[in-house]
């Protein structure tokens, strides 16, 4: 008894968290199981196998097709707009509405005329189906109007760069450099204790000689604030003071979020 329930909770389990990560994975997972029984030979590494092609050809050569059915489509990786992680591709987390598609293009483009070096690299956008539909950790990312992109980096010679400084784009901080106004300790006096969480999701620190370039980020968030498309942008407070930025676009996303001094989300009407 004790056993059947276990391996229950177990396939319950991993079909939430497939669901949760990757939107599709967790459907997948039912079919797979409907079609190998466990009385089949090998069926484990059948189970397996058939899932990643199932998977791979449902993810990069079916959904592309579907999601404009749902007001989504696919974020184009250019010269001058990419994924920072292949995993952000894999798990269906890049897909926008069109008009943020466009409006992604054009900060691209602006950002061409300032550098054409600096690419505008995306982290996590949003699933491709269903209004409504979370995407996990993130509590806005599910209508295909926001994004998160990375900060500019660059390196002691000052020379910019398309590099990041963790696998995942997120978890680095950049620290306040005026410790009199540390919105992080704010929120975590509050008990808010997940705002630093994800330090804990860097997937490793890398680019470990590299530093925050404040004249290509302010850039770059010029480039997003001249949109008109766009309404809402979040950075920590403290980033905005450093960076003289005035804009009133520019909002505090509020403690019960994550701190946003290691990407920037924005979003459109």
């Amino acid at each position: 008894m004790f056993h059947k329930l276990f391996k229950f909770l177990s396939k319950f389990f991993l079909f939430c968290l497939l669901t949760l990560t990757t939107q599709i994975g967790g459907i997948i997972y039912l079919i797979i199981q409907l079609i190998i029984k466990n009385d089949t030979q090998k069926y484990l590494f059948k189970k397996v196998v058939l899932f990643i092609m199932i998977y791979s050809f449902a993810t990069f050569l079916l959904i592309p097709y579907l999601a404009p059915m749902f007001g989504r489509e696919k974020i184009q990786d250019t010269t001058q707009i990419q994924a920072h992680s292949f995993l952000t591709k894999l798990f269906n987390r890049n897909y926008v509405n069109p008009k943020l598609h466009i409006t992604l293009k054009e900060i691209a483009n602006s950002l061409k005329s300032y550098n054409p070096e600096i690419k505008l690299v995306y982290l996590d956008a949003n699933f491709p189906f269903i209004d409504g539909f979370p995407l996990a950790p993130h509590l806005s990312h599910k209508d295909g109007k926001k994004i998160d992109v990375s900060f500019v980096y660059q390196d002691k010679n000052q020379i910019v760069t398309n590099q990041k400084l963790s696998n995942s784009g997120y978890g680095v901080f950049e620290q306040p450099l005026d410790q009199k106004y540390n919105q992080s300790l704010i929120c975590k006096e509050k008990g808010y204790w997940q705002y630093n969480f994800t330090r804990y999701f860097t997937f490793g620190k890398i680019n470990k000689h590299l530093f925050f370039s404040e004249k290509a980020t302010k850039k770059l968030l010029l480039a997003i604030i001249n949109q008109k498309q766009v309404h809402k942008i979040f950075i920590e407070p403290h980033l905005k003071n450093r960076l003289h930025l005035q804009s009133s676009k520019i909002r505090f996303h509020g403690c019960q979020a994550v701190r946003h001094d290691d990407h920037i989300h924005f979003q459109i009407n």
